[in-house]
């Protein structure tokens, strides 16, 4: 049996629930399938103690799930540096751990955020030497393609499809989004019954915000067509399972947007936005990748109604063409995981990356 190496997961909080639950996923895993040594200092106790009811948010320092879990705070403790060291997000470590780490060289691992664009591969695994220090940093991206660090899923991850009701069931977590409104008024005065299940947070407060009245979690309210349920919230596994009873899917940021592509269902992504508008790139990367297994309706319409719920275009123009291409989307769905989980998963490719370098 290999030795437990030691890790110290740094995560300073910027999309709120999204940068928690991507270092919570990672950092548990290589605890319960690695036997890793893991600390995880995170700057924001509170998003993860919902992510994982049980961290208590006042505490510096408790364990859950085999990891160590440590408040991030400006006055960093005399501590010495573990034998793997991962910045997530390029979150920049205290001045006084980098020069503890001069002295132990650990491998130095900045974990990037996830995209589609053809330019990852060629950077995932370039180096870069501290200016002044004799410590090398090492970028590893996560990606959908051959040459990148992967996407991250646990082994006993499970995805199966729920058995789903008579009506168009359709899971709703995004940011705020001033395309939200246009979307509601088409389902609610459409045809088709509609269940839109409502995730806490920003999606309820654009609902109830649509709906001009209160919409508490637990409420259900019925606007024409569409029924809208008030999710409480709810943990990463509940979340997980839930994306498999829905038939399509409304995800953002990151780690949502994963899952529910490991749920093998139809999805629409939000992508985090960023200044002068470059995550357009980055959605129209992906696009390229994802729709390339779709006839030429189906593309076309995934597009379309991508590119109106991020922004420039028309949600309830373009529903219309993405509705009747739901079936061919959750045929696409299991080849697209397939194609992806190809390349290796996140943990086993930067734990084989690391044990040559220790």
């Amino acid at each position: 049996m290999n030795p437990t190496v030691s890790c110290d997961l740094f995560c300073r909080v910027v999309d709120n629930f999204g940068d928690a639950a991507v270092t919570w996923r990672l950092a548990r895993q290589l605890a319960r399938e690695f036997h890793w040594h893991v600390r995880l200092w995170i700057d924001d106790l509170a998003p993860l103690s919902r992510l994982r009811p049980g961290i208590a948010p006042a505490l510096h320092e408790q364990q859950a799930d085999g990891v160590e879990v440590h408040h991030w705070t400006t006055s960093f403790p005399d501590v010495a540096p573990a034998q793997v060291v991962i910045e997530a997000f390029a979150c920049a470590l205290p001045e006084s751990f980098v020069a503890a780490m001069a002295a132990t060289k650990p491998v130095w691992i900045n974990l990037d955020y996830l995209s589609a664009e053809s330019w990852v591969a060629g950077c995932h695994g370039l180096t870069s030497p501290h200016p002044s220090l004799p410590l090398v940093k090492h970028f590893f991206f996560p990606g959908f393609t051959a040459g990148t660090g992967g996407l991250i899923r646990e082994r006993d991850a499970w995805f199966a499809p729920l058995a789903r009701g008579t009506e168009l069931t359709v899971s709703l977590f995004c940011y705020a989004n001033p395309a939200l409104p246009a979307l509601l008024d088409c389902w609610a005065a459409g045809s088709e019954p509609i269940r839109c299940l409502v995730a806490d947070g920003l999606p309820r407060q654009g609902v109830a915000a649509w709906l001009n009245e209160d919409f508490a979690v637990g409420n259900e309210i019925r606007r024409g067509a569409l029924s809208l349920a008030a999710l409480p919230f709810v943990t990463q596994a509940d979340y997980d399972r839930l994306l498999g009873t829905c038939d399509l899917n409304f995800v953002r940021g990151e780690d949502s947007f994963v899952r529910a592509q490991w749920a093998q269902r139809p999805f629409v992504w939000q992508i985090y936005p960023q200044e002068e508008d470059a995550h357009g790139e980055k959605l129209a990367a992906f696009l390229a990748l994802y729709r390339a297994g779709l006839d030429q309706d189906s593309a076309a319409a995934v597009t379309a109604f991508w590119h109106a719920w991020n922004g420039p275009g028309d949600v309830a123009a373009a529903w219309p063409a993405l509705r009747p291409c739901l079936p061919m989307l959750a045929a696409h769905a299991p080849a697209w995981a397939q194609s992806i989980a190809s390349h290796g998963h996140l943990a086993e490719n930067l734990v084989s990356y690391c044990l040559d370098r220790i």
